[in-house]
């Protein structure tokens, strides 16, 4: 998948002073980069690395063979909701010898999304039994392989989704498509974890800013 990158590169306002952490997961290959590079309002952050022969032998690259460099430690952007908030993006590396980095990142995350290739779903299951293991509420995003298309029914059932967690298609080289996830996102946390549960900060939705 062709990865995108944002064309507006802004600097970080002196009054921001409540920084929102969100973290997108999936298996490897699934175009957690190209989401972050897609929406970041800042030229991200990337830890990317070329695939090498030596990788072959311990990555499973049989279904991303146009995959030319991988993500190494983690994936950063930003974007702006008003003048004292901010959302800090953070992108997990998605093959397993990298998965210890996970329960690191998700510390402190106020939300994350799953980014799923419906060709190969069983690679994200280990994201989604992380995040419910951490109590950490997430969304679930199926991007856009050109692959078959499968009933939102379909795809709960084979990821065993508890019917409260969002699910949308995606494209993540789509910069209103990825702000879209993540006002999906937003909208999940306000509305199911608001009122319940340890304190979060409170969270704007401002959808005059993320949404194109």
């Amino acid at each position: 998948m062709d990865s995108a990158t944002s064309d507006a590169r802004t600097p970080l306002g002196a009054s921001a002073d409540n920084g929102l952490k969100i973290v997108v997961v999936g298996g490897f290959g699934v175009g957690k980069t190209t989401l972050v590079r897609s929406v970041s309002e800042i030229r991200p952050l990337n830890t990317e690395e070329t695939m090498t022969k030596a990788g072959e032998a311990v990555d499973d690259i049989s279904e991303v063979r146009g995959k030319s460099a991988t993500t190494v430690a983690f994936d950063f952007g930003r974007i702006t909701l008003d003048a004292r908030n901010v959302l800090y993006l953070f992108g997990a590396p998605g093959q397993e010898r990298f998965w210890f980095l996970w329960d690191r990142l998700f510390s402190g995350t106020l939300g994350a999304v799953v980014l799923v290739d419906t060709r190969r779903i069983d690679d994200s299951w280990y994201a989604i039994d992380r995040l419910e293991h951490h109590g950490t509420p997430f969304i679930v995003a199926c991007n856009d392989f050109g692959g078959p298309a499968y009933a939102p029914q379909q795809i709960r059932e084979a990821l065993d989704l508890d019917p409260h967690v969002p699910l949308l298609d995606c494209d993540a080289r789509s910069r209103a498509s990825a702000k879209q996830v993540l006002i999906t996102l937003v909208e999940h946390v306000k509305s199911g974890y608001g009122t319940q549960g340890p304190a979060r900060p409170q969270v704007p939705v401002p959808h005059q800013e993320l949404a194109l």
